[in-house]
């Protein structure tokens, strides 16, 4: 039997065939955008085996996810109940920057401006001249998060005060259910099977159909590869290999497990150092999620999962589950008519909560790229080039929170840190290190995802003090800057005193969960 999937609203000349291979976040997400968005001229078929379990560990997000979420319409409220999410204002790293040492990550500006200078320029002269208390004081999604309060923020027009971002965490395959649904709602078609085989056009080399277990053909003109570490479209079949990233990110192993829902119910993901690792802990209305990241060459999987499950904050739920992964991407993420999205295309370790951005990005970018007839090499070479840039990137912030550790005495972290004097570490993120300790200074380039806060945040977090900052900031008398950064740390203080805790505003907008379920 073929399958030609879609609407029937228009004649099948007119519409080019778009197959999704493989479902769970990354397959649902990206058929949810083109079947809100390509639709009638593009059918779309989502083909997925229930034989074939998903990673689904996958839940903590950062803010651009809401503008995903708002491209389709969805309304806040309804995900947050059908998905048993939170919000999130950032991550708290512990243990990273020194063993008993803590700081925040937090979404949003650092400071607010004065002149043409980032604030952290004047934070660090008033840190010098002893004006100035730790950076967090000066972060409103920081100083939030330390309360445990959450509220949605509206700011008067012309506000000197900055808005308060923030992200979700959700229960990853209750979304890929809720968009599933969705998804199937704008006549996207979901074929059930196992993909065993493939049709090539001989003429080009390009993908001509999915052949499945049960004898069914799927025939496409544009496949997107979602089928998870596998990358069975565009590694196996198109033979695109894959760019090893472990001499940098040597953790190859994560142990999760889920957990009874902790108190308080805190507004950010945990990240807790380990003497291979660090473990993530996420809280959802129903229960935590807990995950333990490692090196399996200094660390043996029994004794990750046993330290994981004695820092459980709750009764443990399910029984421990282990993925195995390796860091890095694949030389093309575009290859033929087969475009990789999600883990298929590559994989950064969940520290910095990337990998659903990754995703929303990449169907972005093809929905920018999307061909009007046979796919152009300008075209494949475009989006390439994009999709290279922005994950090397967040490769390089994720390695500096790994060689920027303060954490002696373990071969772990040691061999990691001296990686930086060693000239190991990627050129790009080896001259930002070097740039910000002389100055101060962060360049942001082009339109990578981590702006000059988050560095900023991460380094002085984990112990990287600039020798100097902008000499603009010695402009200003000490009484003035004192004033102005007493002003920024008391306005945001009062800020989160008006709020609700999180787990009040939780329980306000979505109502009572079955704990647990």
């Amino acid at each position: 039997m073929r399958i030609r999937c879609g609407r029937d609203t228009l004649p099948a000349l007119h519409q080019r065939r778009i197959v999704i291979a493989g479902g769970g976040t990354a397959g649902w997400m990206t058929a949810a955008a083109l079947g809100r968005l390509a639709a009638p001229h593009w059918q779309v078929t989502l083909v997925e085996s229930e034989e074939i379990g998903t990673v689904g560990v996958g839940e903590a997000t950062i803010p651009m996810v809401r503008l995903f979420n708002q491209m389709l319409g969805i309304d806040e409220a309804q995900f947050l109940r059908e998905t048993h999410g939170t919000w999130k204002l950032g991550i708290a790293f512990e243990g990273w920057g020194g063993f008993d040492e803590r700081y925040i990550h937090g979404f949003g500006l650092t400071g607010r401006s004065l002149g043409v200078l980032p604030f952290h320029h004047y934070w660090l002269r008033g840190r010098a001249e002893g004006m100035a208390g730790p950076l967090g004081d000066y972060v409103l999604n920081a100083v939030a998060c330390e309360a445990d309060k959450f509220a949605h923020i509206e700011r008067p027009q012309g506000s000197a005060l900055p808005p308060m971002p923030y992200a979700y965490h959700f229960d990853a395959s209750l979304y890929a259910a809720f968009l599933r649904r969705y998804a199937e709602g704008c006549g996207v078609r979901r074929v059930e099977g196992r993909i065993v085989g493939f049709d090539r056009d001989p003429q080009n080399g390009d993908l001509a159909a999915l052949r499945l277990d049960r004898g069914d053909v799927v025939e496409g003109d544009l496949f997107v590869d979602c089928s998870g570490f596998r990358s069975l479209l565009l590694g196996q079949e198109m033979g695109v290999d894959y760019v090893d990233w472990s001499q940098w990110l040597q953790c190859d192993r994560a142990v999760a497990v889920p957990c009874t829902r902790a108190e308080p119910l805190v507004p950010y993901t945990r990240s807790i150092a380990q003497p291979a690792g660090w473990c993530w802990r996420i809280p959802l209305q129903h229960r935590t999620g807990n995950g333990h990241v490692f090196c399996s060459d200094l660390m043996s999987e029994d004794e990750a999962t046993a330290r994981l499950i004695a820092r459980l904050d709750g009764e443990q739920l399910a029984e421990p589950r282990t993925i195995r992964f390796k860091a890095g991407r694949r030389e093309r993420f575009w290859e033929r008519n087969v475009v990789a999205v999600g883990l298929s295309s590559g994989f950064i370790e969940p520290l910095e909560s990337t990998s659903i951005h990754l995703i929303q990005t990449a169907i972005s970018r093809l929905i920018d790229f999307l061909p009007n007839g046979p796919v152009q090499d300008a075209d494949r070479d475009g989006y390439n080039r994009l999709a290279t840039f922005e994950i090397e990137r967040i490769r390089d912030f994720v390695i500096l929170h790994y060689v920027a550790n303060g954490r002696h005495g373990e071969p772990f972290w040691d061999g990691l840190r001296s990686m930086v004097g060693a000239g190991e570490v990627p050129a790009g993120l080896a001259q930002r290190l070097a740039m910000f300790r002389a100055s101060g200074r962060i360049v942001r380039e082009h339109d990578e995802l981590f702006d000059v806060p988050g560095w900023v945040q991460v380094m002085i977090g984990q112990g990287i003090m600039p020798e100097r900052w902008h000499p603009m900031a010695d402009q200003v008398s000490p009484e003035s800057l004192s004033a102005f950064l007493e002003t920024v740390r008391s306005a945001y203080a009062k800020d989160v005193a008006r709020m609700p805790s999180h787990a009040e505003y939780v329980a306000h907008v979505c109502g009572k969960v079955t704990a647990n379920a």
